[in-house]
C-alpha cells in the first residue's frame, strides 16, 4: 500500500543523545574522496599533497559557512523568526553557489600566501569539486529535499529507477521528480569530461573554467524543475541567475585570458 511507504532513516548513527545524520556523512564522504583525487593529481603536477590538505582545512569550513549564510540570507523571512535553526545545517539548507564563492575566495587568498598559481590549484581541484557535488546531492536525497514537481509512480518506474529511489521520492502522499539525481548524474558526466580534458592539455585555468560552464549549464536546467528554489523575485530563481552569470563570466575569461596572453602555461606543464 502507498500509505505504508516509509522514508529512509535520516540518522546514520545514534550515540546517546548525539545523532549523526546521513546528510553530513554523505557530504563528508564526498569531501574526502575529492581530496584524495586532488592530492594524487597535485603530486603528479609537482606539488606537495599536503598543500591541498592545508587548503581543504580552510576551504571546507569556510565554504560550508558561506553556503549556509547564502541560504539563510535568501530565506531571512523564515530564519528571522527561527534564529535557533540557523546553525542546524544537518536539516539541509546549504546553497552550493554560496559554498563555491567561499571556496574560491579562500583559494585566492591561500594561493597568494603560498606563492602558488591560483589557476593551477583550481585546475587540479575542478574534477574533485564536481565529483564532490555529485556525491553531495545524495545528502539531499536522504533529506527528501531538492526535488522537482509532482509526477506519477509510473513515470518514475519508466526511468528504470530502483525502488529505494522511487519510494524516497514519495513525500506527503505525492511522488516528485528526483532532480537531485538528474544533477548528480550531470555532475558525474562532468567529472568524466574533466578527467578526459586533462589529456587535451588545456591552457592553465581553462580546466576550472570548463567546470564552471558545465556545472552551470546543468544547474540552470535542473533548477528550473525544482520546487524549493531560492527566489530573487517572483519569477527569477537565484540559482539560474547565478548560473547564467557564471557561464558568461567563464566564457569571457576564456577569451580575454587567451587574447591578453595570460594563459600561456599549459595544464600539464
Amino acid at each position: 500500500m502507498l500509505g505504508n511507504i516509509q522514508p529512509l532513516d535520516r540518522v546514520f548513527l545514534q550515540i546517546g543523545p548525539v545523532s549523526i545524520y546521513w546528510y553530513g556523512v554523505i557530504i563528508g564522504t564526498g569531501v574526502l574522496l575529492a581530496l584524495y583525487i586532488a592530492t594524487r593529481e597535485a603530486e603528479r603536477r609537482g606539488l606537495s599533497k599536503e598543500l591541498f590538505v592545508d587548503l581543504v582545512l580552510f576551504a571546507v569550513p569556510i565554504a560550508i559557512i558561506c553556503a549556509r549564510i547564502y541560504y539563510v540570507v535568501f530565506k531571512w523571512d523564515y530564519y528571522s523568526q527561527h534564529l535557533n535553526e540557523i546553525p542546524q545545517i544537518w536539516q539541509g539548507g546549504i546553497a552550493i553557489h554560496g559554498g563555491l564563492l567561499g571556496a574560491v575566495a579562500t583559494g585566492l587568498v591561500f594561493a597568494k600566501v603560498k606563492g602558488v598559481s591560483f589557476w593551477k590549484l583550481a585546475d587540479i581541484a575542478a574534477p574533485s569539486i564536481i565529483l564532490g557535488q555529485a556525491i553531495g546531492r545524495w545528502g539531499n536525497f536522504m533529506n527528501q529535499e531538492a526535488h522537482g514537481g509532482p509526477v506519477t509512480r509510473e513515470f518514475l518506474e519508466g526511468l528504470h529507477l530502483p525502488d529505494f529511489i522511487i519510494n524516497q521520492m514519495y513525500i506527503n502522499g505525492t511522488y516528485y521528480h528526483p532532480t537531485f539525481l538528474y544533477e548528480s548524474l550531470w555532475n558525474l558526466a562532468g567529472f568524466a569530461l574533466l578527467i578526459a580534458l586533462r589529456r587535451v592539455n588545456l591552457r592553465r585555468g581553462e580546466m576550472f573554467l570548463a567546470y564552471m560552464i558545465w556545472y552551470s549549464i546543468g544547474r540552470f536546467f535542473v533548477e528550473g524543475m525544482r520546487t524549493d528554489s531560492l527566489m530573487l523575485t517572483e519569477m527569477l530563481r537565484i540559482a539560474q541567475v547565478i548560473s547564467l552569470f557564471f557561464i558568461v563570466l567563464a566564457v569571457v575569461l576564456l577569451v580575454v585570458r587567451r587574447v591578453k596572453g595570460w594563459s600561456k602555461e599549459r595544464y600539464l606543464e
